[in-house]
């Protein structure tokens, strides 16, 4: 139990330093960790007319892989239900969407490192979104 809670911390801090990374980049932060029957959202920004859903991967090395690659075929589909339904619930599906990942590397308390993949991944399985 005590380290489920400990991943969730730091999973917590990799998605805080996500949202300021991507304020200072000019997003509205619309949402965090936007939970629901579906799944959760770690972020939800906008720029323009574009609503970017932002999947954050937090890891201490990439001893055990790229955090980028936890994300699946099987993440990718429920991400993209997900999002459809968030933006159906506020009335948006006119808007321009697309799936950014944020991969953080932190280690041992060195800076830590920020890749931002843009349109990182197309929406995957029925009711497929547009961007």
């Amino acid at each position: 139990m005590r380290i489920g809670w400990l991943r969730r911390l730091f999973g917590d801090r990799g998605e805080r330093l996500a949202t300021k990374f991507l304020r200072n980049l000019g997003f509205t932060i619309l949402a965090t960790q936007d939970r629901s029957l579906l799944g959760e959202i770690d972020i939800v920004v906008q720029k323009g007319d574009t609503i970017v859903f932002v999947e954050v991967k937090t890891r201490k090395s990439t001893a055990a892989g790229h955090p980028t690659e936890a994300i699946t075929l099987t993440k990718q589909k429920q991400l993209t239900r997900t999002a459809l339904a968030w933006l159906k619930r506020r009335n948006l599906l006119e808007h321009r969407a697309r799936f950014d990942v944020i991969a953080i590397i932190w280690g041992d308390g060195k800076e830590p490192i920020i890749q931002h993949y843009i349109n990182a991944f197309e929406p995957t399985g029925d009711g497929q979104m547009y961007s």
